[in-house]
Protein backbone atom coordinates (compact mmCIF):
# COMPACT_ATOMS: atom_id res chain seq x y z
CA UNK A 1 0.00 0.00 0.00
CA UNK A 2 1.65 3.55 -0.67
CA UNK A 3 -0.82 5.56 0.85
CA UNK A 4 -1.85 4.40 4.49
CA UNK A 5 -3.65 7.68 5.91
CA UNK A 6 -5.42 7.73 2.44
CA UNK A 7 -6.64 4.09 2.44
CA UNK A 8 -7.73 5.34 5.91
CA UNK A 9 -9.79 8.43 4.87
CA UNK A 10 -11.37 6.80 2.08
CA UNK A 11 -12.29 3.74 4.20
CA UNK A 12 -13.94 6.12 6.56
CA UNK A 13 -15.77 7.79 3.93
CA UNK A 14 -17.12 4.85 2.64
CA UNK A 15 -18.36 3.16 5.68
CA UNK A 16 -19.70 6.58 6.43
CA UNK A 17 -21.92 6.65 3.16
CA UNK A 18 -23.27 3.20 3.95
CA UNK A 19 -24.04 4.43 7.79
CA UNK A 20 -21.75 1.90 9.17
CA UNK A 21 -21.21 2.76 12.99
CA UNK A 22 -17.52 1.29 12.88
CA UNK A 23 -15.21 0.49 10.43
CA UNK A 24 -11.69 -1.79 10.46
CA UNK A 25 -8.73 -0.43 9.12
CA UNK A 26 -4.67 -1.62 9.29
CA UNK A 27 -3.29 -0.73 12.60
CA UNK A 28 0.32 1.65 12.11
CA UNK A 29 1.67 4.39 14.53
CA UNK A 30 0.90 7.47 12.14
CA UNK A 31 -2.76 6.33 11.40
CA UNK A 32 -3.37 6.20 15.64
CA UNK A 33 -2.19 9.86 15.65
CA UNK A 34 -4.22 11.10 13.04
CA UNK A 35 -6.87 9.45 14.80
CA UNK A 36 -5.82 11.28 18.02
CA UNK A 37 -6.23 14.37 16.32
CA UNK A 38 -9.89 13.51 14.81
CA UNK A 39 -11.11 12.05 18.22
CA UNK A 40 -9.64 15.55 20.03
CA UNK A 41 -11.53 17.58 17.73
CA UNK A 42 -14.54 15.18 18.06
CA UNK A 43 -15.47 14.07 14.58
CA UNK A 44 -15.19 10.20 15.68
CA UNK A 45 -16.37 8.61 19.08
CA UNK A 46 -13.08 6.72 19.98
CA UNK A 47 -10.78 4.04 18.28
CA UNK A 48 -9.50 0.66 19.82
CA UNK A 49 -6.04 -1.26 18.26
CA UNK A 50 -7.12 -4.94 18.29
CA UNK A 51 -6.16 -8.45 15.98
CA UNK A 52 -8.24 -9.50 13.26
CA UNK A 53 -8.43 -13.17 13.04
CA UNK A 54 -5.10 -13.34 10.63
CA UNK A 55 -3.16 -11.55 13.76
CA UNK A 56 -2.84 -8.75 11.64
CA UNK A 57 -2.85 -5.55 14.04
CA UNK A 58 -6.15 -3.57 12.90
CA UNK A 59 -7.72 -0.43 14.34
CA UNK A 60 -11.21 -0.64 14.86
CA UNK A 61 -12.96 3.38 14.51
CA UNK A 62 -16.32 4.48 15.90
CA UNK A 63 -17.92 6.44 13.91
CA UNK A 64 -20.13 9.63 15.19
CA UNK A 65 -23.67 10.49 13.80
CA UNK A 66 -25.73 13.56 14.75
CA UNK A 67 -29.76 13.19 14.03
CA UNK A 68 -28.46 9.89 11.57
CA UNK A 69 -25.82 12.41 9.62
CA UNK A 70 -22.37 11.68 9.84
CA UNK A 71 -20.30 14.71 11.58
CA UNK A 72 -17.95 14.46 8.99
CA UNK A 73 -19.09 15.96 6.17
CA UNK A 74 -15.68 17.13 4.22
CA UNK A 75 -12.66 14.68 4.18
CA UNK A 76 -9.98 15.52 1.89
CA UNK A 77 -6.39 14.50 1.86
CA UNK A 78 -3.99 16.86 0.76
CA UNK A 79 -0.12 15.81 1.15
CA UNK A 80 0.04 12.56 -1.08
CA UNK A 81 2.99 10.56 -1.81
CA UNK A 82 3.10 12.09 -4.94
CA UNK A 83 2.97 15.30 -4.40
CA UNK A 84 4.09 16.31 -0.54
CA UNK A 85 2.54 19.62 0.93
CA UNK A 86 4.85 21.30 4.01
CA UNK A 87 3.55 24.67 4.87
CA UNK A 88 5.14 27.35 7.38
CA UNK A 89 3.14 28.24 10.39
CA UNK A 90 1.68 31.17 8.69
CA UNK A 91 0.64 28.93 5.99
CA UNK A 92 -1.13 26.39 7.45
CA UNK A 93 -4.97 26.49 6.52
CA UNK A 94 -7.83 27.48 7.92
CA UNK A 95 -10.58 24.63 7.00
CA UNK A 96 -14.49 26.95 6.37
CA UNK A 97 -13.45 29.87 8.21
CA UNK A 98 -12.04 27.50 11.05
CA UNK A 99 -15.16 25.60 11.56
CA UNK A 100 -13.05 22.32 10.35
CA UNK A 101 -9.50 21.51 11.01
CA UNK A 102 -6.67 20.71 8.99
CA UNK A 103 -4.46 18.01 10.65
CA UNK A 104 -0.53 18.57 10.60
CA UNK A 105 2.33 16.38 11.01
CA UNK A 106 5.01 18.02 12.56
CA UNK A 107 8.78 17.93 14.36
CA UNK A 108 6.69 17.69 17.41
CA UNK A 109 3.90 15.17 16.45
CA UNK A 110 0.63 15.05 14.66
CA UNK A 111 -1.52 17.79 15.56
CA UNK A 112 -4.36 20.07 14.56
CA UNK A 113 -4.04 23.35 12.35
CA UNK A 114 -4.65 25.05 15.27
CA UNK A 115 -2.31 23.36 17.88
CA UNK A 116 0.32 23.98 14.96
CA UNK A 117 -0.46 27.78 15.24
CA UNK A 118 -0.41 27.84 18.95
CA UNK A 119 2.94 26.04 18.92
CA UNK A 120 4.42 27.98 16.22
CA UNK A 121 5.12 25.17 14.02
CA UNK A 122 5.17 24.29 10.68
CA UNK A 123 5.53 21.11 8.68
CA UNK A 124 3.40 18.58 5.96
CA UNK A 125 -0.54 19.32 5.96
CA UNK A 126 -1.86 15.67 5.73
CA UNK A 127 -5.70 16.28 5.65
CA UNK A 128 -8.58 18.63 6.04
CA UNK A 129 -11.55 17.91 7.55
CA UNK A 130 -14.89 19.72 8.17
Amino acid sequence: MNDPVGDMLTRIRNAQLRGKSTVMTPASKLRGWVLDVLADEGYIRSYAKGVDDRGLPVIEISLKYHKGVPVIRELKRVSKPGRRVYMGVKDIPQVRQGLGVSIVSTSKGVMSGTAARRRNVGGEVLCTVF
